[in-house]
């Protein structure tokens, strides 16, 4: 049974990521534990109840999951917590409380705290681990560490203490443990302890046997960093005298000493499971290797965070991974873990032509050895299939390479899907790749572009549309200028048998009218626009004049020397409009202009000014109101001049 106690390395080294752990390849289980830690103290998996446990140190918890990644329970009150460990009859957590100094035994079925054992130190309890009837733990600092247990048989009310301190064997070593240290144990060997001191200037470590009850040293090394460089992480090997070291350096025991015996492939931090397999993080991706391995037989991938610690399930099934997410630590759950995931890639040209050859080349490879005459399946998805057509499947070659050829009687995007269904030793593998086909480029045109149109005057545009495959469906939009009018949908729908549709349009402002199609299996999509443009509705009435009556055949308004006529010019409303007054005067029978200028409108459209009395007779004068694109405070109509006003001034 496996307990781990994450290491200040690993800690620190996950700090560098913050998503979450995801499977690299399809077919993989990867279930989130509904679980999350803002500074995780330890992890361990309970094999009899199927159960994994998670420390929470910075708010003094543990919470309790199933196996199928469901939050059962949650244990609060503790302080940090260091290391957990599980009896061996899964029925009592340990949890160690390094600031309460303290080892607290809980029922790991309802998470009840059963028993607090006091530890006699003011640095620990750290590390823990069961074995030989008893919970082992270390405790002290940098240059005074040591190994304690507890005995859980013995009654902490009783006369007899249960914690026993200084059992470390130091006959034989010289120093003993120098510093804080990690403890590991091997479900395989059930009496047999790692020991692996942590901290600076040392990587020491020890193999202890405490089947009977007391620690005997069975291998010591005095670090001096000739076999580690330094300690973040120590395993028992399953079925050899060996101990994994940071998750990559394999040595091995015999004769009280130490000496390497091989290594796996760089990684951080480790976990061997009872069948011997070792689950590895390694940056971004946690690996599993059979033992003395050199290549994975799986490795699942963190995306773009690192995992921070690994456990196996006693029954080897499965992996539990702590990794760094947006709220916090969060535990994986990941299985299958002898399958291994192989590499499948396809390989397909960027662009082809509609109803010519291509050939889509790829390969499929493993670290595990793939069967002779692996078959591939092979889909392609495009818009004459969207829900995909399989297309016959094609034999890997020797070497792990594949290529087949197609005819794409389509154009558009054309994706063409390549899987691998798996095999006994080989989860499935799946991957894909796009080519944009050509297609033909359809005839499409829209009518009226650059009329200009009376305010409010109802205007039918047509769309045509030339030859397609099996799509006659246009739409047609109409945009008015403005930002206050959004585009608008005004008609789809399929074109008659002279390939044309049209929709009515009230032209109240300058519109661009568009006409979409949009494609089909041959030909490609497309849009064409026209802008017609609206003018204002403009009008202008005079007062304070006395009569009306003509001079020649003009009407003139005609107003007393002394009278200021009073112009109200009413024109289609729009934030900010303004109106421009033009104003001429006749003399020696020509119109010559006397001057123009810009009037605000008032929310209802409408603009009073008044031109002041000239004080002499006998003035013919004449005036207008216009709005002008882009002077009178917008652009969102044509410029539009209203009529002439005649004024005439008499005594």
């Amino acid at each position: 049974m496996r307990r781990r106690s994450i290491s200040t390395a690993t800690a620190l080294a996950v700090l560098f990521s913050s998503a979450a752990l995801s499977v690299a390849t399809t077919g993989a289980a990867s279930a989130a534990v509904p679980v999350t830690t803002s500074s995780p103290g330890a992890l361990v998996a309970d094999g009899p109840l199927q159960r994994v446990f998670v420390a929470d140190s910075t708010y003094g918890r543990i919470h309790a999951a199933n196996y199928s990644g469901t939050l059962l329970d949650t244990v609060s009150g503790l302080g940090t917590v260091a290391g957990l460990t599980v009896s061996d009859d899964g029925a009592t957590l340990y949890a160690a409380l390094p600031n309460s100094h303290e080892i607290v035994a809980i029922d790991a079925a309802t998470l009840d705290v059963e028993t607090r054992y006091t530890v006699p130190t003011d640095t620990g309890p750290r590390s823990l681990a069961f074995a030989g009837g008893k919970v082992w733990f270390t405790y002290g600092d940098q240059w005074d560490g040591d190994l304690g247990s507890v005995d859980p048989a013995v009654d902490p009310a009783g006369e007899t203490d249960p914690v026993t301190m200084t059992q470390f064997p130091t006959e034989g070593t010289s120093s003993g443990i120098w510093g804080q240290a990690l403890l590991d144990t091997d479900p395989g060997r059930p009496g047999v302890l790692a020991i692996g001191e942590t901290g600076i200037s040392t990587d020491s470590m020890a193999v202890v046997d405490v089947s009977d009850g007391t620690a005997r040293l069975t291998a010591w090394y005095n670090g001096d960093y000739t076999l580690n460089d330094g300690i973040g992480d120590i395993d028992l090997v399953a079925g050899a005298d060996e101990v994994l070291v940071n998750g990559a350096v394999r040595d091995a025991y015999a004769g009280g000493k130490f000496t390497e015996s091989g290594s796996y492939p760089s990684g951080q931090e480790a976990d061997v499971a009872a069948n011997g397999l070792v689950a590895q993080v390694n940056g971004t991706k946690v690996a599993v290797y059979r033992p003395n391995a050199t290549q994975p037989v799986r490795t699942y991938s963190t995306g773009t965070q690192v995992a921070s610690t690994v456990t196996w399930s006693p029954d080897s099934s499965r992996i539990f991974a702590l990794v760094l997410g947006s709220n916090g630590y969060t535990v994986k759950i990941l299985t299958q873990p002898t399958m291994n995931n192989p590499t499948l890639t396809v390989s397909a040209p960027a662009t082809a032509t509609r109803a010519k050859k291509l050939t889509v080349t790829g390969k499929l490879s493993a670290t595990v050895p793939l069967p002779a005459g692996a078959k591939l399946a092979v889909t392609r998805t495009d818009l004459d299939s969207p829900n995909g057509k399989a297309l016959p499947a094609v034999t890997v070659k020797s070497n792990g390479t594949y290529s087949f050829n197609d005819t794409p009687p389509a154009g558009g995007t054309v994706t063409y899907k390549v899987t691998y269904a798996g095999d006994a030793e080989h989860i499935t593998a799946t991957a894909s790749d796009k080519v944009t086909v050509s297609r033909a480029k359809p005839a499409l045109s829209l009518n009226k572009n650059g009329k200009v149109y009376n305010y409010g005057t109802d205007v039918a545009f047509t769309a045509h549309l030339g030859s397609t495959y099996k799509n006659r469906t246009v739409e047609i939009w109409a945009n008015p200028f403005g930002s206050d009018k959004p585009n608008k949908l005004l008609k789809t729908g399929k074109v008659n048998s002279k390939g044309d549709i049209g929709a009515w349009v009230d032209m109240t402002r300058d519109t661009d009218i568009t006409a979409v199609f949009k494609g089909d299996a041959r030909y490609a999509p497309r849009t064409v626009k026209v802008t017609a443009f609206a003018r204002v509705k403009v009008s202008t009435s005079v007062s304070k004049h006395y009569k009306t009556a003509k001079i020649g055949s003009t009407s003139y308004y005609w107003f007393h020397k002394n009278t200021d006529p009073v112009l109200t010019t009413t024109m289609s409303y729009y934030p900010g409009r303004k109106q421009r007054l033009e104003l001429e005067v006749y003399y020696q029978g020509s119109w010559y202009k006397s001057g123009s200028e810009y009037f605000a409108l008032a929310t209802n459209g409408k603009s009073a000014v008044s031109l002041g009395a000239p004080g002499e007779s006998g003035i013919r004068a004449r005036m207008r109101s216009a709005y002008i694109n882009g002077s009178s405070g917008d652009t969102v109509n044509s410029t539009t001049y209203g009529s002439w006003k005649y004024l005439y001034f008499s005594n």
